[in-house]
């Protein structure tokens, strides 16, 4: 089923989707590495804590999520308030807003494959690389980075093959705005709503396409 044959809006819905995803996986790539280095050499209290909190969005249900973070994000809502207080505008139903909640909806799926890779490399080559004068930045630039490359891929194709799939937190704080807020998934619904199944499944079967090479790159 050839994308060439999508209408203007899903094509436009798919670019969307695929900017969407880029720039969150680049965000969660820049806040879970820290993360999972934190966790994976953490000895305190706070680590179960922290670990429990980032892998609530396994769990909860993506519209409680998204009900919550409408709150934050609205005009009431403290981020809303910030963002007003800069300038800005409301950051519900806002691509920033679909930023916000995509990085924060994929973040498990980011830390733990990136944290089981940093635990994986074991305390000896770090020491080694201390006994030679290596500070702790240097050790994790030039030694835990490169030998957790595998997770860090792991964890980014994971988390940019998610974002693609969102439904329910994308539809609670990002509505449903032509070329603002429509990703694919919307556009998918919104085809099964008018019963043009055979444009909900051009657009389905571009998105099973790309899940699976990504899924395939992983394995």
């Amino acid at each position: 089923m050839p994308a060439l044959s999508l209408q203007p809006p899903d094509l436009q819905a798919l670019w969307l989707t695929l900017r969407l995803a880029a720039l969150s996986t680049l965000i969660l790539l820049l806040l879970a590495t820290p993360l999972a280095w934190w966790l994976a050499g953490a000895r305190t209290r706070l680590r179960g804590l922290v670990e429990a909190a980032v892998a609530l969005p396994l769990v909860l249900p993506p519209t409680v999520l998204g009900f919550y973070l409408l709150l934050m994000l609205g005009p009431e809502g403290p981020l809303g308030r910030l963002s007003a207080m800069l300038g800005g505008t409301s950051l519900a139903f806002t691509f920033t807003g679909l930023v916000i909640g995509s990085v924060l909806y994929s973040l498990p799926f980011v830390v733990q494959p990136v944290q089981n890779a940093f635990e994986a490399i074991g305390r000896e080559s770090l020491d080694a690389a201390a006994t030679l004068g290596a500070g702790p930045l240097d050790r994790f630039l030039s030694v835990a980075l490169p030998l957790a490359r595998p997770g860090l891929v792991s964890g980014a194709v994971l988390g940019f093959a998610h974002t693609l799939g969102e439904f329910g937190v994308v539809l609670m704080i990002g509505g449903n705005i032509p070329g603002e807020t429509r990703v694919a998934s919307i556009a998918i619904y919104d085809h099964v709503e008018a019963l043009d199944y055979g444009s909900a499944h051009q657009l389905s079967a571009v998105l099973l396409l790309l899940c699976f090479l990504l899924l395939l790159l992983v394995y």
